[in-house]
């Protein structure tokens, strides 16, 4: 992303969508230019779209916060090395009847904040997690019956997207999220208590 004035987002990217809804949507509150997946199989032309895009503009991958989504994310990331990331809390994307998950549900205030907290991934070896395994579980991130929940909160925090507890710690290094922004994460929903369970 290039610039920002007010609501309004100039977006030099091309961004990558699940389908026309969501492509509607980011129109609507960007203007940004968007290719389609236009479903979780991802075929080899889309990902040739997606390589160029990549390679003249930059790509940012803004999928649905869901188990698509989030396969659609890894089969470009796998095919297309470099791609930014934006998330999209999975309460901001809930239809009006409460049954669907999706951008197209989305305020245009809220699609602005997701694309202006952009995350690129490291593009050298991925360094180490800033927390252990054994971290995570005293933290009550992975194994405590309340840890799906702590995830989806630092998730939404951190500005990385829902995770499950073997892929926590590895988007925390892809996104070299630092010990300190990690852990004032976590105290923070210490702090919130039960405000959010």
């Amino acid at each position: 992303m290039n610039e920002r004035m007010g609501s309004s987002v100039t977006i030099e990217e091309i961004i990558v969508v699940e389908g026309k809804s969501d492509t509607i949507a980011v129109r609507r509150a960007t203007g940004a230019d968007t290719i389609e997946t236009n479903g979780s199989a991802v075929s080899k032309e889309t990902l040739m779209k997606i390589r160029h895009a990549q390679e003249k503009r930059g790509v940012i991958v803004f999928t649905d916060p869901d188990y698509p989504g989030r396969r659609i994310r890894a089969i470009i990331e796998e095919h297309v090395p470099g791609v930014k990331h934006a998330f999209l809390p999975k309460a901001q994307s809930i239809s009006e009847n409460g049954r669907k998950v999706g951008i197209e549900h989305a305020a245009d205030d809220d699609i602005r904040a997701a694309l202006a907290a952009v995350r690129t991934p490291v593009q050298d070896k991925v360094g180490e997690p800033p927390v252990t395994d054994a971290e995570l579980v005293s933290l009550r991130l992975v194994g405590h019956p309340d840890a799906r929940r702590r995830r989806e909160r630092i998730g939404l925090m951190l500005q990385i997207g829902q995770t499950n507890g073997k892929q926590l710690a590895k988007r925390l290094a892809m996104f070299r999220i630092s010990r300190e922004e990690f852990l004032a994460a976590v105290q923070a929903i210490d702090e919130e208590g039960d405000i959010h369970a």
